[in-house]
């Protein structure tokens, strides 16, 4: 007879389990529609490295790379913020602005981009970091 009162709860046990375990399979089994977004990746063509707010622009000797770019007429030019901080792209030098181009603060992982319209030498700075300078030469 004890051997029978221990057979029970354990019959009852597992059928507790196989219910329950029944009900979240019902449950997964619901289809769910997910939607996927395509997004274009830039291809940047300067990039801001990590830690170039520190004034030796971290590991890197350049703070904009590279910080000598020729580009032609009427075709962009893209910054990538790849730092963790602010960082801004203003046309000029560091207390000249020549006010041709800004892109304002750009937050981290940003982009900025600027078609230049006029051949010629233009420097760059960051408002936020003044030894980090560049320079783009437009040709025809």
């Amino acid at each position: 007879m004890n051997k029978k009162i221990a057979i029970i709860p354990i019959i009852v046990i597992i059928a507790i389990i196989g219910a329950v375990s029944q009900m979240g399979l019902e449950e997964s089994t619901e289809t769910q529609t997910v939607e996927i977004e395509t997004v274009e990746e830039v291809e940047a063509m300067i990039t801001i490295p990590v830690k170039a707010a520190r004034p030796a622009c971290g590991p890197h000797p350049e703070c904009y790379i590279p910080s000598y770019y020729v580009t032609k007429l009427d075709e962009p030019v893209v910054w990538l913020n790849e730092d963790s901080a602010f960082h801004s792209v203003t046309s000029g030098s560091y207390g000249e602005p020549d006010g041709l181009f800004d892109s304002g603060h750009m937050d981290p992982y940003g982009t900025f981009s600027y078609k230049f319209e006029e051949t010629g030498m233009h420097p760059y700075y960051c408002t936020l970091h003044p030894w980090m300078a560049g320079n783009i030469k437009v040709e025809r």
